[in-house]
């Protein structure tokens, strides 16, 4: 497959952007998190890995509604089924076959990860493994962990003060917006890529707000639901669970799906946020290409 963007027809006649780096016969798919993000921390992916000795074609999309792909308008009412879990589990699914894609990795970040947990129970068949970096199987624990970060790190004043704002729903709040920003900076990109900035907002606030809602610390959407508790020990592929050391999704919570998952392998990611492959490479990738080298060679361990 040649390097660089295709866009993609959905049978709904919407357009995504995909792009592919890399070569060789390994193929990575991967998923970006939000929902409404965009690929763009993926975007060095087979470097990464081509220097540790491995040759794979990584391939990246922005999901619908998110910034270099189509954005529906989400007020029509026959758009609202887009915002759906099983839409964008079956967008994977429409992705793999239209890059034509079979027995490959497939890596998801965040939100990313619920869709690659998602898709694993319900695609499996298609997965040589899978890859779940920074999202654990439910929301309850996750808004738990997130509570207990925030009130470890804020004030009690700066405390008090998001939860009064969150009661009364005024997200645009000038002092609340700026707590967030401190938030973000220590658990969710604790380096910034000057390469990743935008003179314009990229996230797609009409699909985030839907499934998250204002930020990465209150679940006030669809998210609220997600619980695959007790339905991993269903995934059968090779499967590699990365957290990080300093981010919002609890490693406690990651140990226990490792336990559960038959085949799977845990690492934490040190010194890093939310967004370890950016926060630290070095470590992420490591573990990344000997999971995949491992994989390959028939010589992953339980």
């Amino acid at each position: 497959m040649k390097n660089g963007t295709t866009i993609i027809t959905l049978d709904n006649g919407y357009h995504l952007w995909t792009n592919t780096q890399g070569s060789g016969d390994i193929h990575l798919l991967a998923l970006h998190g939000g929902p409404g993000g965009t690929h763009e921390y993926w975007e060095d992916t087979a470097k990464q890995l081509a220097k540790r000795g491995l040759n794979v074609q990584v391939h990246m999309y922005d999901q619908l509604g998110s910034f270099y792909s189509d954005q529906p308008d989400f007020n029509d009412p026959k758009n609202q089924d887009i915002l759906t879990y099983d839409y964008y589990i079956n967008e994977v699914e429409e992705v793999r076959q239209k890059l034509g894609l079979d027995h490959f990795y497939l890596i998801g970040q965040s939100w990313g990860g619920a869709l690659v947990q998602l898709y694993g129970l319900k695609y499996g068949q298609h997965l040589k493994g899978a890859i779940i970096s920074s999202m654990i199987d439910n929301t309850e624990e996750y808004v738990a962990a997130v509570n207990a970060k925030r009130a470890e790190v804020l004030s009690q004043a700066d405390l008090e003060y998001m939860q009064k704002i969150e009661t009364e729903h005024r997200w645009d709040d000038p002092k609340y917006q700026e707590i967030v920003d401190r938030l973000n900076a220590q658990f969710v990109d604790r380096r910034e890529i000057p390469a990743y900035s935008h003179l314009i907002e990229t996230m797609a606030t009409d699909v985030y707000g839907a499934f998250q809602g204002d930020n990465e610390f209150v679940v006030t959407g669809k998210l609220k639901e997600f619980d695959l508790r007790g339905k991993l020990k269903d995934l059968k592929m090779p499967t590699y669970l990365v957290f990080s050391d300093h981010e919002t999704m609890p490693v406690d919570v990651a140990k226990r799906m490792a336990k559960e998952i038959p085949h799977s392998r845990l690492s934490v990611t040190p010194d890093s946020g939310h967004h370890g492959m950016t926060d630290n490479p070095r470590h992420y990738y490591d573990h990344l290409a000997q999971f995949i080298q491992d994989v390959e060679q028939n010589q992953f361990n339980d």
